[in-house]
């Protein structure tokens, strides 16, 4: 059976992370559906369809570019968490503006009073309370 499977497998795709990501999803949808909508339901179903498609598929260069867009865009979520994430943790020791001028982020320590800022990007002065 194992032999079977192998050959079977041989020159098709495989699993990988949007499929992975894919069959979480249908599972979620799944299990959403049956207590809240059939459309969800169906939705799960049509994601696992294609999540299959995919793992099954012999179209590498395809299923490989799906894979790596994916990718891009995961990374650009979590680096979007992974910011406001680090904000949260440094929340007691640096405050954050926006530049007036060009609108770059600007970290500045707590607890200094009415400080000037210098944007270093853009040069503008601006005047607030940390």
């Amino acid at each position: 059976m194992k032999n079977w499977f192998r050959r079977f497998m041989a020159g098709r795709y495989g699993f990988d992370q949007f499929s992975a990501f894919l069959s979480v999803c249908s599972l979620v949808c799944i299990l959403l559906g049956t207590w809240f909508s059939a459309v969800l339901y169906w939705g799960g179903l049509a994601l696992l369809a294609y999540c299959y498609y995919r793992t099954l598929s012999r179209n590498f260069y395809q299923r490989r570019a799906e894979n790596s867009k994916y990718l891009f865009y995961r990374g650009k979520v979590t680096a979007w968490f992974g910011k406001y994430r680090m904000r949260f943790k440094q929340r007691k020791q640096y405050k954050y503006f926006r530049c007036p001028g060009c609108r770059q982020e600007l970290r500045v320590p707590r607890g200094r009073g009415n400080i000037a800022i210098t944007c270093p990007k853009c040069h503008t002065h601006f005047t607030k309370k940390s």
